[in-house]
């Protein structure tokens, strides 16, 4: 086929599905649950509402949705909602107060902003109870949230040419439809050199991980420029082809001038993540405190405000004793050296005192001269205690229990994707709760009270697998003495969990690929052809792109399966949810047992949380169970000679030169493995932290 073929064949399918997917991106950036969001049609008709409409109304979504918007309008008012619509269409936006009811009677004043064909055919308004008090850090003079007050949709075709262009798009950068259909996006942007090159390489980035944000510089028809913050999401069709691109854009210009502002005040302050694993950490020169994260500054009292304005200075929170190592640490002869930690009583900015262990070291990296670590003391006792309060991260993700970035990451990838009935493949070691994260996103699906059927494809032999999927008639074999239904027919309508689909054999993975893209099969033995709506979660432990170069694993259907990819870490990623996780199994064995088990002693805490645990959660898991049946009295008696050996040997040994490095490796793995993100958060040139790393020996495997 030509290409121009190939590029019809893409813009009919780009007009067919493209608003579609557009919607669903739309609704995955938007939807935050507690903000008030209504999508309605043309006539006026609920087409979608956020957690936040409901809890404004005191209505569940599905008793709002597909209901006209005057039925929850009190009586009088009903007139001027059919007005609302008719000028909504031709002005394309308006702002006011509408005069709703809730469940409980009770009349709602609610002001909003609404935004025609925002989507194809939709329009969005965002409310706000006004008897509710306003955020004024985050709304706009109107009391709606800034984040929600337009955005630009449009689809390009697979050569970065507008195939559709809404009016959000049309009132952001102010070209009309006409002028825009058919234009290469890069007339959106100002001028540079490398634009198109850039522009293709962002173009590919989407087209191999799925979906791109970026942000940066962007023009207006007038020649005006905004900050420009873009979602961008690859367009593929069943077969996995691309067939375009869809754009979400927003207008962060304020955001951006905020954040330079205070760039700018703050030239020498980047924040290490709030998540880490101690009490607080802060860096720089003797005299001031230039770097510190927020676990430093809850522990000290004082906001980051107070660090600005200076009110905070290093040597009210260092001991005299380390006035010497500043001189020293002048001197050209000494590149790096560390103290002893020690305990000392820390005041706070209310003059409370607090005991800690103080640490400082001295690195090569030369913006970060000093680097020292505070530890709450007064944490010790609520370690060891049993009844720590466990971070749940929310309902909808049973026991997967813990509160570092690396969870969360993955948890917020499950929310984005729950809504769309996108094939998820969920990829990661053994034990770090694939199947957790497949339940969690049936659970937040619009599938969630229909059946979630589960089928461990390495746990059945081969030659009775494809029964086990599709079933099979009676007779269809020797033994066969009834019809007998296959998983896919039992999840019909809801989810399907194919656990380690990596085992299937290859023979049997083109029935699987022509089942999933034709949304029919056949039973075993039968020639009925099923149809069949099951929405498919599948997971593995094993490496599928490789598996497809040994021709083990098909491409069409590792590419079919590959739609929204999802890595659970593994547990040594994300060590400051071992001790969380230990309570909770400790808890949970010791009510299973009948036994009381208030306690776990610091030095089994700390051997816990140094072990690199290759099984992961469920290793962890199986330790703790074992330990509980193995104590007798009220504290965890764990058998520490299985892992407190290497730990040991491994914490024993440490030079500052493997701090360093780990300190940089952590760094690079919260700037997600970008090397110029990290350089900038290292105070450090791209080339110089390259250099580093390579003199440390940090390569792409140990991010």
């Amino acid at each position: 086929m030509s290409s121009v073929g190939l590029q019809s064949t893409a813009t009919r399918w780009l007009v067919e599905n493209g608003p579609k997917e557009l919607e669903l991106l739309f609704r995955a950036i938007v939807y935050h649950p507690s903000a008030p969001i209504l999508i309605a049609d043309d006539d006026g008709n609920s087409r979608d509402a956020s957690v936040g409409v409901g809890k404004l109304l005191g209505l569940s979504r599905e008793k709002i949705i597909g209901r006209p918007v005057d039925e929850f309008a009190q009586p009088g008012f009903k007139p001027q909602i059919s007005q609302l619509w008719r000028a909504l269409q031709e002005q394309g936006e308006k702002e006011g107060t509408l005069r709703l009811v809730g469940t409980d009677g009770t009349p709602r004043e609610v002001e909003y902003t609404a935004k025609s064909n925002v989507l194809p055919v939709r329009h969005v308004l965002v409310l706000r109870d006004k008897t509710e008090p306003e955020e004024t850090e985050s709304a706009s003079p109107q009391g709606i949230p800034s984040w929600v007050q337009d955005y630009a949709l449009y689809l390009l075709d697979i050569e970065g040419r507008i195939a559709a262009w809404y009016s959000g798009a049309a009132r952001i950068y102010g070209y009309a439809a006409d002028e825009a259909m058919g234009q290469n996006i890069s007339f959106l942007y100002p001028g540079e050199d490398t634009l198109r090159a850039k522009l293709q390489q962002e173009f590919k980035r989407a087209t191999v991980e799925g979906h791109l944000g970026t942000e940066g510089w962007q023009a207006r028809k007038d020649g005006e420029r905004f900050w420009a913050n873009v979602i961008t999401m690859a367009l593929k069709d069943e077969t996995g082809e691309l067939q375009g691109f869809a754009r979400v854009v927003r207008d962060f210009s304020d955001r951006h001038q905020r954040d330079e502002k205070l760039r700018r005040s703050s030239a020498r302050i980047r924040p290490i993540s709030p998540q880490s694993t101690i009490a607080g950490v802060a860096s720089g020169e003797f005299d001031r405190v230039p770097e510190v994260n927020d676990a430093f500054l809850d522990l000290v009292g004082y906001s980051r405000e107070d660090l600005l304005a200076g009110r905070l200075n290093w040597p009210d929170l260092t001991p005299p004793e380390y006035a010497p190592l500043d001189d020293l640490a002048h001197e050209e002869g000494l590149r790096f050296g560390a103290c002893t930690p020690f305990e000392k009583e820390l005041i706070r900015k209310d003059g409370t005192r607090v005991p800690v262990l103080v640490a400082t070291a001295v690195l090569k990296l030369s913006p970060f001269r000093w680097i020292t670590f505070v530890q709450d003391l007064r944490e010790r006792d609520r370690l060891e205690s049993v009844e720590e309060d466990e971070v749940a991260v929310q309902q909808d993700f049973e026991e997967m229990v813990g509160s570092s970035a690396a969870l969360k990451r993955v948890l917020r990838q499950a929310e984005v994707v729950a809504p769309t009935d996108a094939t998820v493949l969920i990829l990661g070691e053994t034990g770090t709760g694939k199947e957790l994260v497949a339940r969690a996103v049936h659970r937040m699906s619009p599938r969630k009270n229909l059946p979630f059927v589960t089928l461990n494809c390495a746990a059945i032999p081969t030659g009775l697998l494809e029964s086990e999927l599709f079933g099979y008639e009676r007779g269809a074999f020797t033994g066969a003495l009834s019809q007998k239904i296959g998983r896919f027919e039992m999840a019909h309508r809801g989810t399907l969990f194919l656990d380690e689909v990596g085992d299937i054999p290859l023979d049997l993975q083109p029935k699987l690929l022509r089942a999933l893209q034709e949304k029919q099969f056949e039973r075993l033995g039968g020639t009925k052809t099923i149809p069949i709506d099951v929405r498919l979660v599948a997971a593995t432990n094993r490496n599928l792109a490789q598996m497809m170069g040994d021709k083990l694993f098909r491409s069409d259907l590792y590419y079919r399966l590959k739609v929204f990819p999802i890595t659970t870490p593994p547990l040594r990623d994300r060590p400051e949810d071992i001790p969380i996780l230990a309570r909770h199994f400790t808890k949970k064995y010791a009510a299973k047992m009948d036994r009381q088990i208030d306690k776990i002693p610091s030095d089994t805490m700390r051997a816990l949380v140094s072990w690199h645990w290759p099984g992961n959660v469920r290793e962890l898991e199986n330790f703790i169970e074992r330990a509980v049946i193995l104590s007798t009295g009220p504290s965890l008696r764990a058998p520490l000679a299985e892992i407190r050996h290497d730990s040991q040997e491994s914490a024993g040994t440490a030079t500052l030169e493997q701090v360093e490095r780990e300190h940089i490796v952590r760094v690079l793995r919260e700037s997600g493995s970008v090397v110029s993100t990290a350089a900038t958060r290292l105070g450090l040139h791209r080339t110089t932290l390259n250099a580093i790393m390579r003199k440390l020996g940090i390569s792409r495997k140990d991010l």
